[in-house]
């Protein structure tokens, strides 16, 4: 797809935001719904798991929300805590990405319901959360629904079964006719296409079958659980033993990239990086001794490494992992290209290993975990058998 988000009609700030989190190119979904979302018609979008279906609607949202207005203007319905605390990440990170002044709030239940009710005192723009809870705090006059603008149904499938489906429609019930909604769900079976199409207004359906993760079969997605403080022997080990002899490396923040790349000299590997802030004779100087076969390691941030494209390379190291799981997946998109095979390796904590999960689920990716002895690769529930 040869489409960028500036040509969907963002503007700069989210721009450079996604930017920042290491996204240059939007998915299909993203490309079909945001412009349509900023045009102001309901939405049906349909696609699978680890497409970016939640960014394909935030971004038009923090686009259209008037950040001067102290009032509640998005509503974002889920089916469970997890993905309203999920939702509620995300919108952090576009916040921040973007420096927008955007506010939010996660509502949800099993949650002191007098904190929360403190904290929509401060009308949030974006209220994410169960729609039970938030129903409650309707039916109190906690939540003024009359200034919603938009509200999102996320897995509407879901959200629109026996369980949820009354306290759901209770919600929207509430809010002016004339607001826009937008539905998504990676499945849609046709008595919730019915029942959502009912909610709607001429709603534009949009079905995509691109999944990002499906697109790179021949990826291998392993990882090795390390204390924090011993990364960087770990990390070792593996190019000793695997005898790796060029792979990318990413780190989390930008500021780290020249002590990774100390830390990787003297620990025996010939290491470079590139980060954000670098001028441009040094990232070219880093850019030709990896290419040239000079550099065994190139440490990037996830901002220095939109747009690099270096053919040819099999392996791609976690040195820290992204909270966002598409950050994750573009990470690892940088091997495997053109139809060959490549490894994406995470070097992990105890506390990094709960994010193992998450990946798996939101990407529907297997990540393999493995261990280091003597030089060889081992799984890590058989250990009997090098790898």
């Amino acid at each position: 797809m040869n489409t960028n988000f500036e040509q969907l009609g963002l503007i700069a700030p989210l721009v450079e935001g996604v930017s920042k989190a290491g996204i240059s190119v939007p998915t299909t979904i993203q490309a079909e719904v945001i412009p349509a979302a900023l045009a102001g018609k309901d939405i049906i979008g349909q696609s699978p798991t680890g497409t970016g279906k939640t960014l394909a609607y935030l971004l038009p949202l923090f686009q259209k929300i008037d950040s001067t207005k102290r009032e509640t203007q998005v509503l974002i319905l889920a089916p469970t805590h997890e993905l309203a605390i999920q939702i509620q990440r995300q919108i952090e990170l576009v916040a921040k990405n973007s420096g927008l002044p955007v506010t939010s709030a996660p509502i949800i239940g099993d949650v002191n319901i007098l904190r929360q009710i403190e904290k929509l005192k401060e009308k949030p723009h974006i209220i994410t959360g169960s729609s039970g809870r938030i129903l409650e705090l309707v039916q109190k006059k906690k939540i003024n629904t009359q200034t919603i603008k938009t509200i999102i149904l996320d897995e509407a499938d879901r959200l629109l079964d026996e369980r949820n489906a009354n306290s759901v429609k209770a919600v929207i019930k509430t809010t002016q006719k004339d607001r826009q909604m937008l539905a998504f769900s990676a499945t849609m079976p046709p008595a919730a296409l019915n029942q959502v199409k009912e909610l709607m207004n001429s709603p534009v359906e949009i079905l995509s079958t691109q999944s990002k993760a499906e697109n790179k079969p021949d990826i291998e997605h392993v990882y090795f659980v390390s204390d924090r403080r011993d990364k960087f022997e770990v990390l070792r080990k593996i190019v000793r033993g695997v005898n790796i002899e060029q792979a990318l490396v990413f780190i989390n923040r930008s500021d780290d990239v020249e002590l990774t790349v100390d830390k990787l000299n003297y620990h025996g590997l010939t290491a470079a990086g590139i980060h954000g802030s670098f001028v441009k004779e040094d990232r070219k100087k880093a850019m030709d001794g990896f290419r040239s076969g000079k550099i065994q390691l190139l440490v990037a941030s996830d901002l220095a490494a939109r747009g690099l494209d270096i053919p040819g390379v099999e392996f791609v190291f976690n040195l820290d992992l992204p909270e966002d799981p598409e950050v994750y997946l573009h990470r690892a998109g940088r091997t495997g290209r053109a139809g060959e095979s490549g490894v994406a390796i995470s070097i992990v904590s105890p506390r990094e290993a709960a994010l193992i999960a998450q990946y798996e689920k939101v990407l529907q990716i297997k990540m393999l975990p493995k261990h280091i002895t003597h030089g060889k690769v081992y799984d890590k529930r058989t250990s009997n058998k090098p790898k």
